[in-house]
């Protein structure tokens, strides 16, 4: 049996407007995709799965129309289902480890699970795992609502903490929220499944910087006994290069978070403007790029193109993404580095000079290196440059944190489990491994709030977290 598509909008519908481009699964197609699981004994596609779901159990329950044990049984693991079945890099993940991806067709597990979380809500139905009732009462404050931290969150609260956490801007989400456009992760999606997790008695606060309003040290001081660092790196990246301070020129953050997080796509039903200009380069090979980039689109430029340094194969976005993006026009202006940015006479962006590139050997992760081409230069005539070639940590918090041993490129150091050098601190997620996945995120989450478990409670007390 093949494996199922998603239904998706017409590109050149879907270029004007933000509603998701993919309408998932009906229930029959679900039914039958999943009946092409073979249900492996050994289970490789849960090894490639960060958030540790219990993959065969839950696809077996949409096989038997078991609805609402499918989502039970993701949410013991997963408290943002609805949310990975939609941006998880599933194909370099569980579906990598599939059985029938030997033959190219592993199941559509992201697919599946995003079905089982939207009908489960659709008949208002969460599945969610109650919270313990034996309340445990330690308080555990947990900075940063993004995907690590409401992870963290969740877990320790289903264990009887109580969790407040602190966020920094005025809706919680991180990334979630202010990053991934409407068209790829609906805000009304992420704002239900926080909801869904608030329910389990989590105090979130927001408007809260840590670092500006309180420090951790006062948090100890009013009887938080464990911390969990989740912040994220939302601190933009530039190339140093001559030009990025034209006029023109953002980073995909700030254009990221007008669009999202302020609906700047709404203007001026809401105020806030933003200019996207009619020819745009966008500079990266990531997910961010691209929603960068198909943003821009649907934002009303003419053309757009993504400059990368590489090659597509060796392009850090997810496949899918990129195809879209292809679909809708996007033109990819691949081998070449960005050297210069050139401006008119009023300050305003003209022209992207890049420099050619050819591949040389692979780096350090095995990625092939770019190498410059001597004296191969293209212009490239844009009005508007958006930078997402990365971000770092935020220094707000971690300056008031004296001691607190950081990374070369000023992430916190912590260990696999989230364990860093201060007592009773822990994090996880971007702010430790720079930007990375929003699986890999939670993934943390769920590995930090074991680790607080059994710092508070210690070892003999830590299996009744290990696969909450």
């Amino acid at each position: 049996m093949t494996r199922k598509k998603a239904k998706k909008q017409r590109a050149l519908e879907r270029i004007k407007n933000f509603h998701e481009v993919s309408s998932g699964f009906s229930e029959d197609e679900a039914i039958a995709e999943a009946g092409r699981c073979l249900q492996c004994k050994h289970s490789p596609c849960v090894k490639g799965c960060p958030a540790e779901i219990e993959i065969p159990a839950f696809i077996k329950a949409i096989k038997e129309r078991r609805f609402e044990d499918a989502i039970f049984v993701i949410n013991k693991s997963n408290n943002l289902a609805a949310v990975c079945g939609r941006v998880c890099p599933q194909e370099d993940q569980c579906e990598k480890f599939c059985v029938l991806a030997k033959k190219g067709n592993p199941i559509s597990i992201g697919y599946l699970e995003r079905f089982a979380a939207d009908r489960s809500a659709s008949h208002d139905r969460a599945g969610k795992q109650p919270a313990n009732q034996e309340m445990l009462l330690e308080k555990v404050a947990v900075i940063g609502a993004g995907p690590a931290g409401l992870t963290c969150a969740a877990d320790l609260a289903r264990q009887g903490y109580r969790v407040t956490v602190f966020e920094g801007l005025h809706e919680p989400g991180g990334v979630l929220i202010y990053g991934i456009p409407e068209f790829r992760l609906p805000k009304e999606i992420v704002r239900r499944e926080i909801e869904s997790i608030k329910k389990l008695g989590i105090d979130i606060r927001l408007n809260y910087v840590i670092g500006k309003i309180k420090t951790i040290d006062q948090l100890r001081s009013e009887g938080f006994r464990a911390f969990f660092i989740s912040t994220g790196a939302g601190l933009p990246l530039f190339m140093g290069i001559e030009g990025e301070n034209l006029n023109g020129v953002y980073s995909a953050n700030e254009f990221l978070s007008r669009v999202n997080l302020m609906k700047a796509y709404k203007f001026p039903e809401y105020d806030t403007p933003i200019h996207a200009g009619k020819n745009v380069a966008v500079i990266g090979g990531g997910n961010v790029a691209v929603d960068a980039a198909r943003s821009a689109l649907r934002l009303g430029a003419e053309k757009v193109w993504i400059v990368y340094r590489r090659t597509e194969v060796e392009m850090p976005a997810r496949a899918e993404e990129v195809e879209h993006a292809k679909e809708e026009g996007v033109a990819f202006q691949l081998l070449s580095s960005p050297v210069k940015i050139l401006g008119d006479e009023r300050g305003s962006v003209r022209k992207l000079v890049c420099r050619l590139n050819r591949l040389g050997e692979p780096d350090d992760r095995g990625r092939r290196r770019p190498v410059p081409i001597e004296n191969s230069f293209l212009e490239l005539d844009v009005d508007t440059v958006i930078v997402a070639i990365g971000s770092a940590s935020n220094p707000l918090l971690l300056e008031t944190m004296e001691g607190l041993k950081l990374g070369a490129h000023g992430t916190i150091e912590a260990d696999d489990s989230g364990r860093t050098n201060l007592e009773g601190v822990f994090a996880g997620g971007d702010i430790v491994t720079g930007s990375a996945t929003i699986i890999a995120a939670m993934g943390a989450g769920k590995k930090g709030a074991r680790a607080i478990h059994q710092f508070l409670h210690g070892s003999e007390k830590i299996t009744s977290l290990q696969k909450s």
